[in-house]
């Protein structure tokens, strides 16, 4: 079992497959095309499994793929499919914006993706333009939940990014979406990640407004957390179907139960999302090393995971990745 210092049982990796997106939402990336990696630099879909099955060895039990939007890449399905044959991994999920779901959600589940997350921080199909920088993805996203409802890809989960003054007023419109659909919301602080450095403390939208909000409205029950690394406070409706979920990164942060590391496209590990520091294993992949090396190597990286992200500290530093580039 992969262990931190700090006594921390690594089990959770979140594998970015590609950088591209083909949306440009404000919190995540930047407008510049630039920005994107060389398709050289990418890991190719083999380097990607062999990493997985040496954690695995490791002891991690579940991957996220994320992007960037990891069904732009041409190959996606046949490499979850891949991802579920590695013996030790029992929990294998999607992170994706959703514009591609109508098309690809049976395809996915066919795969062997047992579980979805979509990302969705606007019902209004005004305000979703504004966010995304693209028309009509509001709608198209949201015939990607009812897709992946209707593939069987169930949890469906949704991620929300509140920021005042922007999509808090849609708090209850969105709990509203998880009651009638019988799915996951989960309402997320904005964290210090975005392209445009746009950040301040003024504009999160705390855990216990969220919670307030709601529950005024639609009464929620807590449901107790089903391991000590869950990121998200879960609560379900008192009279009805549907979960609410708050991730609280900012107001409440979770990093003494942190159990997650990341490899980006790239070929980068990362301990922490706001890591000032990265890891390179693709040049050991590339240039002879055995499963042995990489195991090694990816033990002493676990070693130095930070005991926390520091957003809270006045000397806090914003990583010069963004999220986009960091994978959600």
């Amino acid at each position: 079992m992969l262990r931190d210092k700090f006594g921390r049982e690594i089990r959770d990796l979140r594998i970015s497959v590609t950088d591209r997106c083909n949306l440009a939402c404000v919190y995540c990336k930047s407008v510049d095309s630039r920005d994107y990696f060389p398709h050289r630099d990418l890991l190719t879909w083999d380097e990607f499994l062999r990493v997985a099955r040496v954690l695995a060895g490791l002891g991690i039990r579940k991957v996220r793929v994320t992007g960037g939007e990891p069904l732009l890449r041409p190959g996606i399905t046949d490499f979850v499919a891949r991802l579920g044959q590695i013996e030790g991994l029992d929990d294998i999920a999607i992170t994706t914006n959703g514009y591609l779901l109508p098309e690809m959600a049976k395809s996915l589940a066919a795969a062997g993706a047992p579980r979805v997350t979509v990302s969705l921080d606007s019902m209004d199909p005004e305000k979703s333009a504004k966010i995304t920088r693209a028309t009509a993805s509001c709608e198209r996203v949201l015939a990607g939940i009812d897709a992946a409802v209707a593939a069987g890809l169930a949890p469906v989960k949704v991620n929300v990014v509140l920021v005042r003054g922007f999509n808090d007023d849609e708090l209850v419109e969105f709990a509203r979406l998880a009651r009638c659909r019988d799915i996951v919301v989960r309402f997320i602080e904005f964290m210090p990640l975005d392209a445009d450095c746009a950040w301040n403390r003024d504009l999160v939208v705390t855990a216990q407004e969220i919670f307030a909000a709601i529950n005024t409205v639609f009464p929620l029950v807590e449901i107790p957390r089903r391991s000590p690394s869950e990121t998200a406070l879960s609560y379900r409706f008192a009279d009805g179907q549907g979960e609410i979920g708050i991730i609280a990164p900012v107001s409440a942060p979770f990093c003494g139960q942190c159990s997650r590391m990341r490899l980006t496209a790239d070929g980068k590990i990362r301990t922490c999302l706001f890591s000032l520091g990265e890891h390179d294993i693709r040049s050991l992949v590339r240039n002879g090393a055995q499963d042995s090396d990489l195991a090694q190597f990816l033990m002493r990286v676990v070693s130095q995971k930070e005991p926390g992200h520091r957003i809270n500290e006045p000397d806090f530093v914003q990583p010069e990745r963004t999220m986009l580039s960091i994978g959600g």
